[in-house]
């Protein structure tokens, strides 16, 4: 898989494979992972990042692949967090998650 559009996007971008292994990371991704390891949680399982309720909503989207997207706000910064599920030659391959800092007053626009 291809992720050279995803490199120095200005989100973190974090794939991995169809069992939670992590396959890629973006500089964003290894920045704000800085003191989990970084780029060497590639080849870590992502289940293995995450605590209770968050570990069982990302086993659940591993074997129901789907669409999953929240807003958090840590230390006063909010952020959007988009998973979605990836596909190669019609088989699920794995989940793709990019996260971004939101603006303090987001516009939302309403267009027929």
């Amino acid at each position: 898989m291809e992720f050279d559009w995803a490199k120095t996007l200005d989100a973190a971008v974090t794939v991995c494979d169809s069992e939670g292994i992590i396959i890629f990371m973006n500089e964003q991704s290894s920045k704000i992972f800085t003191k989990d390891g970084g780029y060497a949680l590639i080849g870590k399982n992502l289940l293995d990042c995450h605590p209770g309720s968050s570990k069982q909503k990302l086993e659940n989207l591993l074997t129901e692949p789907r669409v999953n997207m929240y807003t958090i706000e840590k230390k006063g910064i909010k952020k959007f967090i988009y998973q979605t599920p990836w596909y190669k030659d019609g088989q699920f391959g794995g989940l793709v998650e990019i996260s971004f800092v939101l603006d303090e007053e987001v516009p939302h626009f309403v267009r027929s």
